[in-house]
């Protein structure tokens, strides 16, 4: 057995749960501004993908979910159980995990390059906005407009922020992980 192969294994696998921690402890602290509240998940989603990749950057989104469902408190207004998945707002929780792999794709590949990592992150949104606004249409019946005006435009300025922020922070976040490799 390759010990500095289950020390990057297992190294990979306290980054990911860190992360889901962090992601079930910031996404219920959410404001309440129409039927889709404005929450921090995406920003620890955009972190976690980024500086981890696609495959523990998505599990540990995965992890979130998962915790949620069985009903631990972590999604917004500190509400768990699967009625909350199959709910008006599921599909942003299972658009979180599109957005977790595209972003970490993009950062996998990114060389660096924050444009990649930006263009991951926004690709990621738009399959988030995507997954959220179709189950909100599928629950309530609505117009487009109306699901759109609820789903999506009151988050874009929000989001663009928070991508803005996360693509300064992710380059340094994955050399530093990278870093702690290394030293094992």
């Amino acid at each position: 057995m390759n010990t500095r192969n289950t020390s990057f294994a297992l190294r990979d696998m306290i980054y990911t749960a860190i992360y889901a921690a962090v992601l079930c402890a910031v996404a219920p602290l959410s404001i309440s501004i129409g039927p889709i509240p404005f929450s921090f998940a995406t920003m620890i989603i955009y972190l976690s993908a980024g500086s981890l990749g696609t495959k523990y950057g998505t599990a540990s989104v995965g992890i979130y979910i998962v915790l949620g469902a069985i009903g631990l408190p972590v999604f917004s207004g500190f509400e768990g159980g699967f009625h909350k998945i199959a709910g008006m707002t599921g599909g942003f929780i299972i658009g979180y995990l599109p957005l977790a792999m595209v972003t970490g794709f993009m950062s996998d590949i990114s060389n660096g390059s924050k444009l990649k990592i930006i263009f991951g992150m926004v690709i990621g949104t738009v399959l988030l906005y995507t997954c959220g606004v179709i189950w909100f249409l599928l629950q309530t019946r609505a117009t487009l407009i109306v699901a759109l005006t609820a789903c999506v435009f009151p988050f874009l300025l929000g989001d663009a922020i928070k991508i803005v922020m996360t693509s300064l922070v992710i380059p340094q976040l994955k050399e530093t992980l990278s870093r702690s490799r290394i030293r094992s």
